[in-house]
């Protein structure tokens, strides 16, 4: 990607997210074009703080899965080091808000290889997060987040 259009893709999420927090879920749920987004509310781990992160998503059933990617960074995201540290978080789905239980699933879990298909659809996700792991050593975690 070059990088102006790294810039202009960067711009839009900031954007999004601002509009995605900033209505409560009202606005940004579905953007054409995008998957799909969640905002997801944790707890700062080491802060203490509320913390709320607009993130893609596929399901699973019932479940909401996420992807701990960061856009194939070698550290994990920060709010996957907090719902690590208090699993019991909540989410937005558009504007209704509700309580989740958050499960990392790590390669080496019998259920990874076929979560980590799901959230890599080509529909969805257009095999992003392949890409993303290619980037980085570190092994990225799919979320699956209970209702």
């Amino acid at each position: 990607m070059s990088s102006l259009t790294e810039k202009a893709v960067f711009t839009f999420l900031r954007v999004h997210n601002a509009i995605y927090q900033g209505t409560n879920g009202w606005i940004g749920h579905r953007v054409p074009g995008a998957p799909d987004a969640l905002l997801l509310h944790t707890i700062g781990a080491k802060t203490g703080q509320a913390r709320t992160t607009s993130l893609s998503y596929a399901r699973d059933g019932d479940d909401y899965l996420v992807v701990a990617s960061k856009a194939g960074d070698p550290k994990a995201p920060g709010w996957y080091h907090n719902l690590k540290a208090n699993p019991s978080v909540e989410i937005n789905v558009g504007p209704k808000r509700f309580a989740v239980t958050a499960q990392p699933v790590v390669p080496g879990d019998p259920d990874y290889p076929r979560l980590w298909e799901v959230v890599n659809d080509m529909k969805n996700n257009k095999n992003r997060y392949i890409g993303y792991q290619k980037m980085t050593s570190r092994p990225i975690p799919v979320v699956r987040l209970t209702p």
